[in-house]
């Protein structure tokens, strides 16, 4: 049984740097370590989504199967999907039961395209091709690798499209009013991207018409650069390299890996680049009142970062002008460990390590992801190492954070000793989803979900219905593909994949509940 990051869907292009933090990754003979192939299509992928009712479970109780509807494929995708390998990257939710997915698809001639798809009334739409990438991808690898909804039927959903023998460039696509418009090049990043491979890695949208990418786009043979582009009244700003990053980027490499929009205009952004001869760092940058400030390496990361080895993975932002973000960064051990900072009226914290982590791990550990509901209110997922990999979850509460635990009953589900939160997702109403993978006693993978009321996790549970659609189960898992996000009102929706008994994807269409 193996973990690692998904695969593209053939792509000629480098792989996408990130982190999976406490997880063996694979990458292509010519990347480093430190990277991992980002977003993508397999083989054994195929697509589900799923809806959560917002029903809360009793403290301290397992939620009730009844209270997740069960997994079904997307509707429409298998039309699309004639290649048989397809996968959700990202799901989104404007209020509840009005959410949008995003991912990619391969066809019979094994060419992969983006897809988004809308649920209206509790109710998933027909999956499309994001209107007008097919145009722009000449090459015929493209992908959607972030979706984000300022409201019901107002999102932006953004990644990359192939041309010209594998040159890559980054694409945003708006929705207004329920329907998709047709997808463009970032504008402005043609430009920048001289190395010709740029891709948008993370969307986000603070209301309806107001958005903000990130990504990153490249610098000559070797250099690659972060970028961002904002979206005003429906309209998409020239991209940008993020204020102050080539200050701190001295060996010409880094990436916007996460964007937030708190409200419209208020965001920040995360990410890393690095500095003397290939040590890495992590930053932020906050954006206010539609103006970017400089990006900053993250306060106090630096003297946690003592193995010169670290990254912010996922940034959140709340409505009241605050900020989370999360990380890792590794000791002068080699040991790879999680980090929180908060920033407060545009000021940042300093770094400090996720509390109870050195209690809970007996080796690498660390978050991979971070959700704000309100200001001072947050939860944050990942991995740690205590008789094999276990998955983690941490709350914050009215500016306090509390101790890293386990996720209740995971433990019991992970009988093949590898499990990882890859997502959560908080409302205002003070509610949270995390979600991910475990492999069970045939070392087989399957996904989990679990839900947070008033401080206190419920206990992990299998997607319900995925144990019928998931056969032959994987052997490896692509933690990418799996992505929770709660509304406003606390109703939740995810997204993921899962196989056929014959190990291929095919489609099918049922109705989330």
């Amino acid at each position: 049984a193996t973990a690692q990051a998904a695969p593209r869907a053939a792509s000629p292009s480098p792989a996408l740097p990130g982190r999976l933090y406490g997880v063996a990754a694979t990458s292509p003979a010519n990347a480093s370590a430190k990277d991992y192939w980002a977003v993508g299509s397999t083989d054994w992928a195929r697509t589900l989504v799923l809806h959560w009712n917002g029903k809360a479970p009793e403290i301290g109780a397992a939620r009730p199967a009844g209270s997740w509807g069960r997994a079904v494929e997307v509707p429409g995708l298998g039309a699309l999907n004639t290649g048989g390998q397809a996968g959700v990257a990202s799901v989104s939710c404007g209020s509840a039961g009005s959410c949008a997915a995003g991912g990619d698809y391969t066809d019979a001639s094994a060419r992969s395209s983006g897809f988004v798809a809308s649920e209206r009334h509790g109710r998933w739409g027909t999956a499309i091709e994001v209107p007008g990438l097919g145009a722009l991808n000449t090459g015929g690898y493209a992908q959607v690798f972030s979706v984000s909804c300022g409201s019901a039927g107002s999102c932006a959903a953004g990644g990359y499209y192939t041309y010209g023998g594998g040159n890559e460039q980054g694409f945003v696509a708006s929705e207004r009013n329920g329907r998709w418009g047709t997808a463009i090049a970032v504008p402005g990043l043609a430009a920048l991207n001289t190395g010709r491979q740029a891709e948008v890695s993370s969307v986000s949208c603070g209301s309806a018409g107001s958005c903000a990418a990130g990504g990153y786009y490249s610098h000559g043979d070797l250099g690659r650069r972060g970028f961002v582009a904002v979206e005003r009244d429906g309209v998409w700003g020239a991209a940008i390299q993020l204020p102050g990053l080539a200050a701190l980027n001295t060996d010409d490499y880094a990436e916007v890996t996460s964007v937030s929009c708190g409200s419209a205009g208020s965001c920040a952004a995360g990410g890393y680049y690095t500095y003397g001869g290939g040590n890495e760092q992590g930053f932020v940058a906050v954006e206010r009142n539609g103006v970017w400030g400089a990006a900053i390496q993250l306060p106090g990361l630096a003297a946690l970062n003592t193995g010169a080895d670290a990254a912010v993975s996922s940034v959140s932002c709340a409505p009241a002008v605050s900020c989370t973000a999360v990380g890792g960064y590794t000791d002068r051990r080699s040991h790879s460990l999680g980090f929180v900072a908060v920033e407060r009226d545009g000021r940042w914290g300093k770094a400090i390590e996720v509390p109870g982590l050195g209690v809970l791990s007996k080796g690498d550990a660390g978050p991979l992801s971070v959700s704000c509901g309100s200001a001072g209110n947050c939860a944050a997922g990942g991995d740690y190492r205590n008789h094999g990999l276990q998955g983690l979850v941490a709350v914050e509460r009215h500016g306090r954070w509390g101790r890293a635990i386990a996720v209740p009953g995971l433990r019991a589900l992970n009988t093949g000793k590898l499990a990882e939160v890859t997502s959560v997702s908080c409302a205002p109403a003070g509610s949270c989803a995390a979600g991910g993978f475990y492999f069970d006693r045939r070392r087989h993978a399957q996904w989990f979900v679990a839900v947070e009321r008033n401080g206190r996790w419920g206990t992990a549970i299998q997607v319900p219905g995925l144990r019928a659609l998931n056969k032959p189960a994987d052997v490896e898992v692509f933690p990418n593909y799996f992505s929770v996000s709660c509304a406003p009102a606390g109703a939740c929706a995810a997204g993921g994949y899962y196989t056929d008994r014959h190990g291929a994807m095919q489609g099918f269409v049922t109705r989330a509940r």
